[in-house]
């Protein structure tokens, strides 16, 4: 699993050097593309699922379909990526080019997300990974030193963070340093933790660059549209919360009454909040019995990391390290990211607290 992890960061820095799709210069009043309010300076990366590289590759795709094929298109606008399914095949083109775009340049300038679906999912699933790999490394960093065990989790760790980075999910990032501070703190001593502390910092630095680089203006200060309509739904959220608190509204009650609630925008979304979506769905009791579920696992892994350092189980030790560090993160990043809704990332986590429980009982019983 690390080491997937750190072949997916790779290929996305392999991915950002090629590029990709094709940036769009302009656009005739007779494209297809006008149906999906294409602008200049969007890129267009897949068509159906297929990946883009060029104008002609976009021709050929739209010849072959017959007319009033229904295409899914995937672009790339002020960073974000955005699926619109709505383009329809024409039954005739204009003269010359198919698709009515000119462009040749691919796009640099876009959120990693490796061999995922979406960034945000890529970004949940290395921030567990990356706690884990770094357990690992503090770990065996304590009991034995610089060993081979590590150095290979030490560069694991490194590449991983990395792929966080290329993300740019800020909230990702920050819940990544700070599940990262926690079981550095717990672990090293002395001088160690003030330059693991000063490594933080050139992190933060690193993704701000990132950040401000790949996403819409104003991304650093929060002031940027992805951030206001976070805001926004939630507050229509909070709202709609109130008439129903005790049962909530059901699941996936919100995607049949988006715009009839008045919620903003005609993209299908959620909460951005998994504390917020569960009382919405399950209603204010379930979110109880979530927040002292997740606060007995926190508290249990942490007792028995202790356990486990004291009884010098290296790997069990590391293991379990890394899993509150993910734990913390996971639980800090839910507050503004409903990282259950992505099926990945909710296996991922149950599989953590599974294998962690199991470690917590065995270090009980050396003990």
């Amino acid at each position: 699993m690390i080491l997937s992890a750190s072949v997916g960061s790779l290929y996305s820095v392999y991915d950002l050097v090629r590029g990709r799709g094709v940036v769009i210069e302009t656009i005739s009043n007779h494209s297809p593309f006008q149906q999906i309010e294409l602008r200049p300076g969007d890129t267009i990366w897949r068509i159906e699922g297929h990946r883009i590289y060029s104008l002609a590759e976009i021709d050929d795709l739209l010849r072959t379909k017959g007319p009033g094929t229904k295409l899914s298109v995937d672009i790339i606008s002020h960073g974000e990526h955005v699926e619109r399914p709505g383009l329809i095949v024409p039954s005739s083109f204009a003269a010359g080019s198919i698709s009515g775009i000119t462009g040749s340049l691919r796009n640099h300038r876009f959120r990693a997300s490796g061999w995922t679906r979406h960034y945000e999912t890529f970004a949940e699933l290395l921030q567990i990974i990356a706690q884990l790999a770094l357990g690992l490394s503090l770990a065996h960093l304590r009991n034995h030193g610089t060993n081979k065990f590590f150095k290979v989790a030490v560069i694991a760790t490194t590449l991983i963070t990395v792929g966080i980075t290329l993300t740019a999910m800020r909230t990702v990032i920050i819940a990544f340093m700070c599940g990262a501070a926690l079981i550095a703190w717990l672990s090293l001593r002395g001088v160690l933790k003030v330059a693991f502390t000063f490594a933080l910092f050139f992190l933060l630095a690193f993704a701000a660059v990132v950040v401000s680089e790949t996403r819409a203006d104003q991304a650093l200060s929060l002031s940027d549209p992805s951030s206001e309509l976070r805001v926004q739904i939630a507050q229509v959220g909070i709202k709609r919360l109130m008439i129903h608190p005790v049962f909530g509204h059901g699941m996936d009650a919100m995607k049949r009454h988006w715009n009839e609630w008045g919620f903003p925008g005609n993209d299908i979304l959620h909460l951005h909040s998994t504390p917020l979506q569960l009382a919405f769905d399950r209603g204010i009791p379930m979110l109880l019995l979530w927040l002292w579920l997740m606060g007995s696992f926190w508290m249990l892994i942490f007792r028995a990391q202790g356990q486990a350092r004291d009884l010098s189980d290296t790997h069990a030790y590391g293991f379990l390290l890394g899993a509150l560090g993910a734990l913390s993160g996971f639980l800090l990043s839910s507050l503004v990211n409903y990282n259950y809704g992505d099926a990945e990332v909710a296996m991922l986590f149950w599989w953590l607290m599974g294998a962690s429980m199991v470690m917590a009982g065995e270090s009980r019983e050396v003990e």
